[in-house]
């Protein structure tokens, strides 16, 4: 990670850790270093915003950056992280631009970068942009006469990025009654044309965003709402996004959650019976659950471990050629389809086992029993000493000693907050509080609490 960008980007407080200079400067570098690569060719860049106040402020930003360098620009408007990674590597553009700050608060906004493959960007260039926002490297010439570049509309591509989730799905959804929680962000403009047109009877909630609304009280994050919402209704299925609908998060119909994990064991069971799990492997992160992990080796799927976040789940999928991967949290990404975690495309895919199986989501995940865990994050002064010091580290130990196979305890900073994250599993929550606290008191007593 670098002192910009974390694992997803730029993030931070809109106007506070994150400004329009900022996204200007992002916006001028990334015109001139693609415009350079091919000087013949005018550099293209389309990019697409989530909901949040901010994230007007920032697309002229960065527009005014990138046209300056040079660039033209194609606006999806608002739109989530996956169509803007579909149109990047289906439209032959140089690089995208999604200007968001995910589950975040709506006061926070960030600057997601994707290459031309549709991928993350790679660390070398964004070492690069780091230096040329603290000031390191010569002055960007500016583009004169009619190297100057334009802004057009192109909804048109996120019409196309529907089109290909619809086309996607293997059963049509009639009679079958879907909720949707939009996060009041970025799904909202996408989710519920796909399930209407796959013939779904769809019950909508949270998609009308004002700006202020994104992922407060609603969506993957607050998955209560949907849960409650599921049972009132009698639904047969429920699905919850985040702000830009990189993530998914499932409800049974008896309201009962189908996290991240689980929704690889389904899909990934499913694959495999029907011949089509590469390598016969699911790449988790370090998160996942113990639980998941005694389903699969009954199953006698394989899987790898990965560090938090979905852009190292990427990076093995690809080096490794393995299909399906993804997090607890909800980002899961099917290679054969994406190269990012794609909400919607995740519900479509739970819904292709729930048709094909003829079984409802609540037999599918029963199969998995997941082992209580407890995770709190602790708002830090600096993330590295929090996690460094050397008392805080013994009680770790103390901890993973007491554990023994029974259980665990992880410590990781959080890739675009200043926050460190205590995780404990163990044989009853009760456990998992007591350790969590445990560690959380030293850190306390040592000072590096905010």
């Amino acid at each position: 990670m670098g002192k910009y960008f974390g694992t997803d980007g730029f993030r931070g407080e809109a106007n506070a850790d994150l400004t329009v200079e900022h996204a200007y400067k992002v916006g001028r570098f990334l015109g001139w270093y693609y415009g350079q690569k091919e000087p013949d060719t005018r550099c293209r860049v389309v990019i697409g915003k989530d909901t949040r106040r901010s994230s007007y402020m920032f697309e002229y930003s960065l527009v005014a950056g990138l046209t300056a360098s040079g660039a033209d620009v194609s606006l999806l408007h608002v739109t989530t992280t996956p169509s803007v990674s579909y149109v990047v590597r289906t439209e032959g553009f140089d690089c995208g631009i999604m200007i968001s700050a995910s589950h975040n608060p709506f006061y926070d906004n960030g600057i997601k970068v994707i290459n031309g493959q549709g991928e993350k960007l790679e660390e070398s260039v964004i070492l690069e942009i780091e230096k040329y926002l603290d000031g390191e490297m010569g002055e960007i010439p500016l583009a004169r006469k009619d190297s100057i570049g334009r802004t057009t509309d192109f909804a048109a591509g996120r019409n196309r990025y529907i089109g290909y989730l619809i086309s996607i799905a293997t059963r049509s959804f009639k009679n079958m009654r879907v909720g949707l929680d939009c996060a009041n962000g970025s799904a909202s403009a996408i989710a519920k044309n796909v399930f209407d047109a796959l013939g779904a009877d769809t019950y909508v909630i949270n998609n009308n965003p004002n700006g202020l609304n994104i992922n407060t009280d609603c969506g993957s994050t607050h998955i209560e709402v949907l849960q409650k919402y599921v049972r009132e209704k009698h639904l047969d299925v429920g699905f919850a996004y985040d702000g830009d609908a990189d993530r998914c998060i499932a409800v049974d119909s008896e309201g009962e959650v189908v996290d991240g994990d689980k929704i690889m064991y389904i899909c990934g069971k499913y694959m495999k019976e029907q011949g089509i799990l590469v390598n016969n492997t699911i790449v988790t992160t370090i998160m996942s659950n113990f639980g998941l992990y005694k389903a699969l080796d009954r199953e006698g799927i394989a899987y790898e471990k990965t560090a938090v976040g979905d852009k190292y789940v990427y990076e093995n999928m690809s080096a490794n050629g393995h299909c399906l991967g993804g997090e607890q949290s909800g980002h899961i990404i099917f290679s054969k389809h994406a190269t990012t975690g794609d909400g919607i495309l995740t519900s479509l895919k739970v819904m292709e086992v729930i048709l094909e199986k003829k079984q409802p989501l609540t037999k599918l995940a029963a199969e998995v029993e997941i082992y209580p865990q407890v995770l709190k994050n602790v708002k830090v002064k600096d993330k590295l000493a929090a996690q460094e010091d050397p008392e805080v580290k013994a009680q770790v130990a103390r901890v993973s000693e007491s554990l023994g196979e029974s259980g665990r305890i992880l410590l990781r900073q959080s890739g675009t907050e200043p926050v460190v994250r205590v995780m404990v599993e163990a044989a009853s929550r009760d456990i998992c509080e007591t350790y969590v606290d445990q560690v959380i008191e030293v850190m306390k007593d040592r000072g590096h609490l905010l």
